[in-house]
């Protein structure tokens, strides 16, 4: 695995287990990394080069995304959750540390709710909470014209959405990184996950406070729609909470911003 400019420097091992296709990197405690809508397990490149050295890191595509099977018709993020637990049974992980993007935030706090004693401290990236009905409306609309149109014809839109438009110049080539994610992602996995990710941004209102576990919510600046006040909302009600906002950093920030990324996951993993 490894992104346009990094270049990996740990052994690896890769599988496919019930359906769930993953990649497991260096040796030490255990961290899953988990990603968003639309993306698959090779987005955590730059993440891997870093944690690995001093962490057993697992990676692995979502249903309906990569190399694994297809979610069914309605899933609910409970089977997302399932499926990580199921892979750490696989690969006798006892428990770690679980980091989700995006959508993979909402299925690492879901993981966290259903099995706290599989996890040891909770990380949520860009995630989103309680849209305003605008914001609900316009993600619910997405989701209807990936359904209509397919995902091709939302390629454009999306990246302008996370990176900008104009796209900067410093970012175009991260840009047709998850561009290219994007492009061969599975039709009809992407459009149920998104469907699912369109209407779960309060399924875990009530959950928060009973987070039995170290957590950190961090978002971008620039970030739309996993917005800093939805962070620090989340941060608010969880028990053990940190919050961190990245100056200047946009959705895609494990990417754009990976170093200082990498450096907040460091100091809050220990």
């Amino acid at each position: 695995m490894q992104s346009d400019s990094t270049q990996l420097d740990v052994s690896a091992s890769a599988g496919v287990t019930g359906g769930t296709a993953y990649s497991v990197y260096g040796e030490g405690p255990a961290v899953v990394l988990i990603h968003g809508v639309g993306m698959e397990q090779a987005v955590w490149a730059r993440q891997v080069s870093s944690l690995a050295r001093t962490h057993q890191v697992i990676v692995y595509d979502m249903l309906g995304h990569g190399a694994s099977q297809d979610p069914c018709e309605g899933v609910k993020l409970a089977e997302y959750a399932v499926q990580l637990k199921r892979l750490l049974d696989h690969l006798k992980i006892a428990s770690a540390v679980i980091v989700g993007h995006s959508m993979g935030a909402l299925v690492a706090l879901e993981f966290s709710l259903s099995y706290p004693e599989r996890t040891r401290q909770l990380v949520a990236l860009n995630a989103v909470f309680m849209r305003t009905p605008a914001q609900r409306e316009a993600v619910q609309e997405r989701a209807r014209k990936l359904q209509q149109v397919g995902v091709a014809a939302t390629v454009d839109s999306t990246i302008e959405r996370w990176f900008g438009n104009p796209v900067p110049v410093e970012l175009q080539a991260d840009a047709q990184v998850v561009a290219s994610f994007m492009r061969r992602v599975h039709h009809e996995g992407y459009a149920r996950s998104y469907q699912l990710f369109a209407t779960s941004d309060a399924v875990h209102a009530d959950g928060f406070a009973k987070l039995a576990m170290p957590a950190l919510f961090m978002t971008g600046e620039l970030d739309p729609n996993s917005t800093p006040a939805m962070s620090e909302a989340m941060a608010g009600l969880a028990p053990q909470a940190t919050l961190v906002v990245l100056e200047g950093a946009r959705h895609m920030m494990n990417i754009t911003s990976a170093e200082r990324v990498n450096q907040e996951l460091l100091k809050f993993i220990g």
